[in-house]
């Protein structure tokens, strides 16, 4: 077992993080699977694959959290919404049809504070099973 030191505790949180952004890769490859997405999701799979080796597992729920920052762009995207949203451009303006924001900015919140609660709980645990009993 890994020793709960600060290096240790760092060390948690660090993986945490890099399971976070291979879960942003795969969560913007996904809603951008018809441009770049395939190659995002690819770069997410190798990186996956290597944290899967080389990392703690109860970091996973990093990926949850993640998952929340193409949500959290598309809430920002549709943040005149919803309905028709005009913009001056040179020569005129330029209209879009833009979602209601709130859902994408919700279900963002969810994704990232689950992880967050996850991890959070799974470090306290790990912290209380080291503890010497008395």
């Amino acid at each position: 077992m890994r020793d709960m030191s600060e290096n240790g505790r760092a060390a948690g949180w660090g993986w945490f993080l890099a399971w976070v952004l291979v879960g942003a890769c795969a969560g913007t490859g996904l809603a951008a699977i018809l441009t770049v997405g395939v190659a995002l999701l690819v770069l997410a799979a190798v990186a996956a694959a290597f944290l899967l080796r080389a990392g703690p597992g109860r970091a996973v729920v990093g990926g949850v959290s993640g998952l929340a920052a193409p949500l959290f762009y598309l809430a920002y995207l549709n943040r005149g919404g919803p309905g028709e949203v005009c913009h001056a451009v040179a020569g005129g303006q330029t209209c879009t049809d833009a979602y209601m924001p709130v859902p994408f900015l919700v279900a963002g919140l969810l994704l990232l504070g689950a992880g967050l609660v996850i991890q959070v709980l799974t470090v306290r645990r790990a912290r209380a099973d080291r503890t010497p009993a008395r």
